[in-house]
């Protein structure tokens, strides 16, 4: 499953700068000592960003795409072929989806390097990983049926459960952690950790004010909007406003001048625009969703309000998720209010 949002974002004034995309298994420059490698995803979105920055005696690794063969095997291929004679020397994950840290153990432990990543996604992960082979809790069960879920779909979610873990090899036992504002010298410069948060609880980006480059993860995407969703874990979270807040966050802290390196879709100019568009997005969806909510509805029945493309099986989970992310930002603004019935069904309607 992708961890990116089923909106897709307007056409807009962001500039490409790149005239092609690296293939399969290759090294593209993409900014000075900073390559470009796009791995393939078993999934509806199928590729994932990652970068290498170059360093004097070795190469710091930023992201690492999911564990498959495939993707193993192109790794495999670059660093016998393209590393220049140098080593991996530092593994960095932005946060705890497995299209990112699937292969970070693996890798860590072919190079015997530390693995850098905030504590909360390192421990999360760890977390999700450990359901692998355990039944679907009771609780997460009662979750999707007050959703509004019925017998298949909850079928549906017994079967997928646990499946987190299957993409992601075993990770390190410790790592080293990163957090807002903490400076790394990676190939000779400095770069600054921006912390985000609402796709994942506490996504890093790497700003270097020396080259004017952004690598962003999934927390600035140019063509399309990362999810963010409530998953039985946290029912009562509100992601959506830690997104929101996010968003103003780094428009305020960072210049517009950066070359942004995005998890998916293409590096990109236009940092302000783009984050204007994603706050402007999530704001309009949560206005559509209140006018919706002049009659009571339940989360499955909330999706028209926040997406234009019919909600098949394959994202009928992630919908709901991100459908359950706006209402309860809805009802953290005081401006909706949710019932449960005798069924167990959560009902909202406007404050």
């Amino acid at each position: 499953m992708s961890d990116v949002s089923l909106a897709t974002a307007p056409e807009s004034p962001l500039t490409y700068p790149l005239a092609r995309i690296p293939e399969p298994g290759e090294m593209m420059e993409a900014a000075p000592g900073i390559y470009w490698v796009r791995m393939p995803l078993p999934f509806q979105l199928n590729h994932i960003n990652l970068w290498m920055i170059e360093e004097e005696n070795g190469w710091t690794l930023v992201d690492t795409g999911v564990d498959t063969e495939e993707v193993r095997n192109l790794w495999t291929q670059i660093f016998s072929t393209q590393l220049k004679g140098k080593k991996i020397t530092r593994v960095i994950v932005t946060h705890l989806h497995p299209d990112h840290v699937g292969l970070a153990g693996w890798i860590c432990r072919e190079f015997g390097v530390e693995l850098h990543m905030s504590r909360t996604d390192f421990l999360m992960c760890r977390n999700l990983v450990l359901d692998t082979g355990r039944a679907a809790p009771q609780e997460a069960l009662d979750f999707y049926r007050a959703a509004g879920m019925g017998k298949r779909g909850l079928e549906s979610y017994v079967k997928r459960f646990g499946g987190f873990g299957s993409h992601v090899s075993r990770l390190p036992d410790t790592f080293r952690r990163l957090r807002e504002d903490d400076e790394l010298t990676i190939g000779g410069r400095t770069w600054r950790v921006v912390v985000g948060s609402g796709h994942a609880p506490e996504h890093v980006c790497l700003y270097c004010p020396e080259t004017k480059v952004l690598i962003s993860g999934d927390q600035v995407l140019p063509r399309i909007s990362s999810n963010v969703s409530v998953h039985p874990t946290e029912a009562h979270d509100n992601p959506l406003q830690d997104w929101i807040d996010s968003c103003h966050r780094i428009r305020a802290n960072l210049p517009d001048d950066l070359l942004v390196l995005p998890a998916h879709n293409e590096p990109f100019y236009g940092l302000h625009t783009r984050l204007t568009q994603l706050i402007e997005g999530h704001e309009g969806g949560l206005s559509k969703l209140h006018d919706m909510l002049s009659e009571p509805r339940r989360a499955i029945d909330v999706f028209p309000a926040l997406f234009k493309r019919e909600i098949g099986p394959e994202v009928f989970f992630m919908a709901t998720g991100e459908s359950l992310a706006h209402l309860n930002c809805l009802i953290g603004r005081k401006t909706a209010t949710v019932s449960r019935n005798e069924k167990g069904v959560d009902w909202y309607e406007r404050a």
